[in-house]
């Protein structure tokens, strides 16, 4: 049944992966799902037809972009931050530039986007935002610029649990393990090593992070927030 119906729902980075299965569950919950794309038009464009939600493009590293497209949406129900991106390798050898815009897209639209959310977020409202069990867990190099970022929102979400809880807005982060995307796909190169170090041998589904997220956003999830939701089939166990 539609757990959801009548609600606004805005998915910042939507068209793929796991952002692509949020926008889905939300749409089969019966909400109305406007979603943000950046350079993945054609699916976007199938997502929204497919779903019947509103597509937007909209550069989740313009934090003025961000601001003005959580604005525009008029007042949510829901806000859930899945935009990201990946910097892995030796920090010695990253672009420094490519590090910052990772800063802007991974640590700043997320806040940026949930405080613009909150002004006109009516009570009882939900901000979700996806992070990773990277922000607990560094197993392997190469991921401190990854790590540092997916870390930063755990106090975010902290703090801002504070700030709105007075008007019972929950503020929550999802950190996915190794899920079946584009980014780690269950056939690519870092699955044996991936898989090496979980309980459950193999990767997730978007869909399963998609699940968590609506729960997060549902009625009987009202009484959770400031808190971090590992699904990650024990990578960090």
């Amino acid at each position: 049944m539609a757990s959801l119906p009548g609600k606004s729902v805005l998915v910042l980075g939507g068209s793929r992966g796991i952002g692509a299965a949020i926008v889905r569950r939300f749409a089969a919950d019966g909400a109305t799902v406007t979603f943000t794309y950046a350079g993945s038009r054609d699916a976007a464009e199938q997502l929204a037809q497919e779903t019947g939600s509103t597509a937007a493009m909209t550069d989740s590293g313009d934090r003025d972009a961000v601001i003005a497209r959580v604005r525009d949406s008029g007042p949510l129900d829901v806000l859930v931050v899945n935009a990201g991106i990946g910097a892995f390798g030796d920090p010695l050898e990253q672009d420094p530039d490519f590090v910052d815009r990772l800063i802007r897209i991974n640590v700043n639209s997320p806040y940026h986007a949930a405080v613009e959310a909150a002004r006109h977020m009516p009570n009882g409202g939900r901000i979700i935002v996806i992070g990773s069990v990277n922000g607990d867990r560094i197993p392997f190099p190469g991921l401190s610029a990854y790590a540092m970022s997916k870390a930063a929102l755990q106090g975010m979400a902290r703090g801002l649990a504070r700030d709105f809880g007075p008007r019972e807005i929950t503020v929550n982060i999802v950190q996915p393990g190794p899920i079946d995307t584009d980014m780690n796909p269950a056939d690519g190169p870092m699955k044996d090593l991936q898989h090496a170090v979980m309980a459950i041998k193999r990767h997730g589904r978007p869909e399963d992070v998609a699940g968590m997220v609506a729960w997060l956003a549902g009625p009987e999830a009202s009484f959770v927030t400031g808190a971090m939701h590992t699904i990650d089939g024990g990578f960090g166990a």
